[in-house]
């Protein structure tokens, strides 16, 4: 497919030799999932289907869960929007750090925590990777470098900044992934941050998934800018706007995010434009869309069935999807297994990491 996006950026031009949808701070593209750019390696592609749908599996099975009252308090689901973590996931290195909001699950899996530990977490059970204790919106993994899902709007994009200011502090070439959403875009935290990390130039990648809606309200009733990649731009922070429904679109502007922030450059910001097909969180009937706008969605642009269309075009057969699905629910099953099997945590565990001594 021809390159057509406009590579414009303050007067200046970037090229996109790889192609695809990305765009340099104009509107997102309307394009089928399936064309998309050539960022991604067969084998690449195959790992990213494959980590995509296990994210969408697991989603499933937290809802299920959910609805047996299985898990409990919030609950917010990734469905729709694998592609994002995936695409950014790729593009990022070794010790290169990841913080998000309470729409967290999906994160959590493409850094490589495991589906047993995150599912009992869900549950509220001591094989989880906070011990039973944070739930849904509060794990932590130091070891895959997960510095957790945090569930006061907008309170991660603080922490990341701090993470990345650490990177710079140290003298490493480390980059601090921050999501955050469309709604979280608007908190006065965010501005506060993009002072702070273009004053110092600190490697921070702010990535802010736009799934057009934020609890209830869309972007264009809450928000006056309807260009979130040009929301940095007070402090000169430069901004890409990308098909956040094309895993290969996504992994192209993570590539140039990141090499930015690594090489000194500062911070960046990624307006990865994204769709929800489930409600805000579990409790949220979406009332305040059709279902014909979903099902359009679905449809059309959904990630998983664009990758797999490229695939099939690269040869992949009927076969070896079937084996990856077939893995995947297997492990989806035996994590939902784990946590309904895993004890609840000790009542000793309400007085652990409450206070450290010195």
């Amino acid at each position: 497919m021809a390159d057509t996006a406009d590579t414009r950026s303050g007067g200046m031009s970037q090229s996109q030799s790889q192609g695809g949808q990305a765009q340099w701070q104009g509107q997102a593209p309307d394009a089928p999932a399936q064309a998309t750019n050539q960022s991604l390696s067969r084998e690449q592609l195959v790992k990213a289907y494959a980590d995509m749908l296990l994210i969408r599996r697991f989603e499933e099975k937290a809802g299920q869960l959910y609805g047996m009252g299985l898990i409990g308090g919030f609950c917010h689901l990734y469905i729709g929007q694998e592609a994002v973590v995936v695409g950014i996931q790729a593009a990022l290195g070794e010790g290169d750090q990841v913080i998000t909001s309470y729409r967290d699950h999906g994160h959590m899996l493409a850094t490589g925590m495991e589906p047993r530990g995150v599912m009992a977490e869900l549950t509220g059970r001591s094989g989880g990777y906070s011990k039973g204790k944070g739930g849904s919106m509060h794990m932590f993994s130091k070891e895959r470098r997960f510095f957790g899902g945090h569930g006061i709007v907008g309170a991660q994009v603080s922490l990341g900044t701090g993470l990345a200011m650490a990177n710079w502090y140290r003298g490493s070439d480390r980059v601090a992934a921050t999501y955050f959403g469309d709604g979280a875009s608007n908190q006065g935290q965010v501005y506060e941050s993009f002072n702070l990390a273009a004053l110092m130039k600190l490697p921070c990648i702010y990535v802010i998934e736009n799934n057009k809606y934020g609890m209830g309200t869309s972007l264009e009733r809450s928000s006056a800018s309807h260009d979130l990649s040009k929301n940095g731009a007070p402090w000169g922070i430069p901004g890409l706007q990308v098909d956040g429904m094309d895993v290969g679109a996504v992994k192209a502007a993570a590539d140039v995010a990141v090499a930015h922030a690594r090489a000194g450059h500062g911070p960046y910001v990624l307006e990865v434009q994204t769709y929800r097909y489930r409600g805000h969180s579990m409790s949220d009937p979406a009332k305040y869309r059709t279902r014909e706008e979903v099902q359009k969605m679905r449809s059309e642009r959904d990630c998983i069935e664009g990758a797999k269309h490229l695939l099939e075009a690269m040869g992949v057969t009927d076969e070896a999807f079937k084996k990856i699905d077939t893995d995947i629910k297997a492990r989806v099953q035996d994590a939902a297994d784990f946590a309904q099997s895993s004890p609840e945590p000790d009542e000793r565990e309400l007085w652990t990491d409450i206070l450290v001594e010195v």
